[in-house]
Parts: C-alpha cells; sequence; structure tokens
C-alpha cells in the first residue's frame, strides 16, 4: 500500500510524470430514417462519487476496495471526459439539430442526465467494467421520457497501464453507442 500511495502521491508534486489517457468516440449505427433536426439535445455532465470523479484511473481490487493506477491519469475529469465524448458521439450521428453543453446557448428540447456507476478495471476478472445510468429528460415540461442503465465489459488483453485502458476504452465504446441509439430512437 505505501509504494502506491508513494506512486500516487509523487503526481501532485509537479516531479513525477504520468502516461495521459484519453477516451474515443465509435459511431453509433443509424437505424432510424425519421429526422430529428427539429429537437435539440443538451448532454449534462454526469454526476459521479468522489472515486470516478477525478483524473485517475480506477482499478478495482475486490468489492470493497478500489485503488488509482499508478503513473497513469485521464486527459481530464472522467465526467467531463464523459461528456464530451457523448456530445461528439451525439454530434457525429448528424440527426439532431443541435447538441451541446449547459452554458452553450441552446434552446434545448431534451436533456441526457447521466450517472457514471462504474468506470473500472476489475483486477480480480482481468475485465474493464463501464456502468452509466441515463435519464432522458423533456426540458419544456421536466418530465422523464425515458431511463436505462447501459452497462459495458471488455477483456483486459495483456499487462500494463496502456492494456488496462485499452479495455475501459472499448468498454465505453460500446456503452456510448447504445446510449445513442437509445435515446435517438426514445426521440
Amino acid at each position: 500500500m505505501m509504494p502506491l500511495l508513494g506512486a500516487i502521491l509523487a503526481g501532485c508534486g509537479g516531479g513525477a510524470k504520468n502516461d495521459t489517457f484519453d477516451l474515443s468516440v465509435s459511431p453509433a449505427p443509424v437505424t432510424q430514417a425519421r429526422s430529428l433536426k427539429g429537437r435539440q439535445l443538451l448532454v449534462a455532465e454526469p454526476t459521479a462519487l468522489k472515486a470516478l470523479d477525478s483524473e485517475n484511473i480506477v482499478v478495482r481490487l475486490s468489492n470493497s476496495e478500489v485503488q488509482y493506477l499508478a503513473n497513469s491519469q485521464w486527459s481530464d475529469r472522467l465526467p467531463r471526459m464523459v461528456q464530451s465524448k457523448l456530445v461528439e458521439a451525439f454530434q457525429d450521428t448528424g440527426r439532431l439539430g443541435g447538441v451541446g453543453r449547459p452554458g452553450q446557448g441552446l434552446a434545448i428540447d431534451y436533456q441526457v442526465v447521466t450517472d457514471i456507476r462504474a468506470f473500472e478495471v476489475d483486477t480480480k476478472n482481468n475485465v474493464a467494467n463501464i456502468e452509466i445510468s441515463v435519464q432522458l429528460l423533456n426540458d419544456r415540461n421536466g418530465t422523464v421520457r425515458a431511463q436505462d442503465v447501459f452497462r459495458a465489459s471488455a477483456r483486459v488483453s495483456g499487462t500494463g497501464n496502456a492494456n488496462f485502458v485499452k479495455a475501459l476504452d472499448s468498454a465505453f465504446a460500446a456503452a456510448s453507442r447504445e446510449i445513442v441509439a437509445w435515446t435517438l430512437k426514445a426521440l
């Protein structure tokens, strides 16, 4: 525990250099022909427990023990990255009239409200797990149009930090594709 704590704390002083990772966007297959060009969508920043609400990459050692991947970090706080990648994924479909974040001045019709429940590498089972709860909220009247929980997993191939992050990226790509397709269908 002490060497890991030392490695984590070393990153705070500016002397240690951490490998920095980003998430990729995987285009969602568009199966509907119905146009949604008249609809504007806001993607709120996801909520998450403190363990996930940082630049640290979570590694689950057991049901009750988590640590952070040594010498590695996300390129931003995880909720901001997930928000940014979801905005990008919705925009890439070309199906909506507008997609944005709070403060961008959109006259929005719907909000995608998310909660990151899991975004971790399970070292016991050698798998990356993602779980994101999603609500589609009608911004005009405040009602929830639809809600669901999206889960995705990806096997970790090999060892090392880059392979852990590659599995997380793969699981997130699968979950984000499902979230985008589900949202477009629900609209």
